[in-house]
């Protein structure tokens, strides 16, 4: 018997977050096992998920380097500094190939953290598309939208680890 519901093609957002969770799959940190996508004119320019930096030591060989962060308010939040985040390995694999990020759209797991989103406002990302929000991502996204850069979530959910 055939199956007579029609196909239904996924949206390019849909299609791109697919894409960018099969890129997860490759990250070498468990706090996470993020990725991103970075499209321009509906093509795939770049891609990083996040780790350690080529030669250096994975969080899944060695174990986590947790710091924790005191932020202004009083809280602390944990981070493992042995990786750098998907949208840093991104942006640095846009750069070793010379190719422009100016004016894209970048396709993430988590909004990005503040670092993350200044190097993006700094390499001309116009659009962010996050499945989820940051723990620590308020700032990120005031500061996102405050440069220009539209924000868009696909849940409204926050994940901590």
């Amino acid at each position: 018997m055939t199956d007579k519901t029609p196909y239904i093609r996924p949206s390019w957002d849909e299609y791109f977050l697919e894409v960018m969770h099969s890129l997860a799959k490759r990250a070498t940190c468990d706090r996470g096992r993020t990725a991103c996508v970075i499209v321009k004119d509906n093509q795939i320019i770049v891609s990083g998920y996040v780790g350690s930096p080529p030669g250096l030591p994975h969080c899944d060989e060695v174990g986590h380097l947790l710091k924790n962060l005191t932020h202004e308010d009083g809280t602390t939040t944990t981070h493992c500094m042995r990786t750098i985040h998907a949208e840093q390995n991104a942006i640095c694999q846009a750069a070793k190939r010379g190719v422009s990020i100016e004016g894209a759209t970048i396709y993430c797991k988590l909004a990005p953290c503040r670092t993350c989103a200044m190097l993006l406002i700094s390499a001309g990302i116009k659009r962010v598309v996050a499945e989820y929000k940051y723990h620590a991502g308020a700032e990120s996204e005031a500061m996102l939208k405050q440069a220009g850069v539209s924000v868009e979530y696909i849940h409204d959910e926050m994940l901590t680890y």
